[in-house]
């Protein structure tokens, strides 16, 4: 993460916006590194969003970051940003494709758009695609994101794919942050539900697309001077 901030290369008040932010935080690691910077996070998830006002608090970052419980794929911001962030939730949007369309249109011109998104890193099992409920065609592999991208007048001026215990790691947080989270409040209404959602996760993670589904976090930038569309960098449609 601090690796791939450092090649966005925005300056000390750099606007952020991440898109699907859940805990924030590529948010917060991102004020870290612009000490006058700004923030947006956006996320439909209420339990997401408090862990990182939480989080934002701990850090000394509450009056830097501003949270907002919205569909992302709505969210109308006010201006455009230095660094937009979507990384692990191009679901969101309907897929790689999309969120470089979708999240790009918040970039400025001379801005960097950070997206994470999955691919296979082998063919795919059916055990994998029954997991993540995908057929083949929803994800690429690794040259197939650059392509994509290309395409959509991005370049990737640097990148980061995941390892095996990057993954882990990702995997045991999340569905380790939910289950403390049910466990610790075994009496709200939705405690049942995210005790269900974490451990059935973990099952498909475990039994189904460990090792087989990779993760690549892009640094993108568009050529300088690029054409655009009602005030933002046109984008592939």
């Amino acid at each position: 993460m601090n690796k791939l901030l450092r090649r966005a290369g925005r300056g000390p008040a750099a606007r952020i916006l991440d898109l699907g932010c859940g805990q924030a935080a590529w948010a917060l690691q991102a004020l870290a590194h612009y000490p006058d910077g700004q923030a947006d996070g956006v996320d439909l998830n209420p339990y997401a969003l408090e862990r990182a006002a939480e989080a934002a608090a701990v850090r000394e970052l509450a009056d830097r970051l501003t949270l907002h419980e919205r569909d992302a794929r709505t969210y109308v911001p006010d201006g455009d940003y230095d660094l937009v962030l979507c990384v692990g939730s191009t679901h969101i949007f309907g897929g790689f494709a999309e969120t470089l369309e979708l999240a790009g249109r918040h970039v400025n011109p001379h801005g960097v758009l950070i997206v994470g998104e999955g691919f296979w890193e082998t063919t795919p099992t059916p055990q994998a695609l029954a997991a993540l409920d995908a057929k083949p065609s929803h994800f690429t592999d690794l040259p197939g994101l650059i392509d994509t991208a290309a395409a959509a007048g991005w370049h990737p001026v640097h990148a980061h794919v995941s390892d095996a215990a990057e993954w882990d790691d990702y995997e045991w947080s999340w569905t380790g942050s939910l289950l403390e989270w049910a466990l610790e409040n075994p009496g709200h209404p939705d405690a049942p539900e995210a005790l269900r959602t974490a451990q059935e996760h973990r099952t498909q993670w475990l039994r189904g697309y460990r090792g087989i589904l990779g993760f690549a976090t892009l640094v993108l930038r568009r050529q300088s001077g690029a054409p655009t569309f009602a005030g933002h960098p046109a984008t592939s449609r």
